[in-house]
Formats: C-alpha cells, structure tokens, sequence
C-alpha cells in the first residue's frame, strides 16, 4: 500500500537527513495501519448519510 520511498519522503519532508530502513519499516506499518482504521471510521460516516462514496467530510469527521 505505502511504499519504503514513500515513508522515506515522509519522514525527508518534516526534516531528517538520512532514513534508516527499520525506521521506514516502522512508518509504513503505522500509517497502514492508522490510515486503515481512520477509513473504516470514515466508511461508517458514509453508511450513516445512506452514501456508498466515502467523501473528504468523512474522514474530517472519523479524525474528531
């Protein structure tokens, strides 16, 4: 889902120099796994308007 480059920017983006591959290991995993909860919050949102398309509003919503 995440690539190791992906969480390399990430991590590049906010300041480090140099990425070791454990760190962008551990990045991946938690944002896979935040990022998965965060939908399934979002998803049920969308259920509640009787919607199917989970929308931007959603995840605003599921991140309250």
């Amino acid at each position: 889902m995440i690539s190791l480059s992906s969480a390399e920017k990430i991590a590049k983006s906010a300041g480090a120099k140099r990425v070791s591959e454990s760190y962008k290991k551990k990045l991946k995993e938690l944002l896979e796994k935040h990022g998965k909860e965060l939908s399934k919050k979002a998803i049920k949102f969308a259920s509640y308007r009787g919607r199917m398309t989970v929308r931007s509003e959603d995840l605003e919503n599921a991140l309250r």
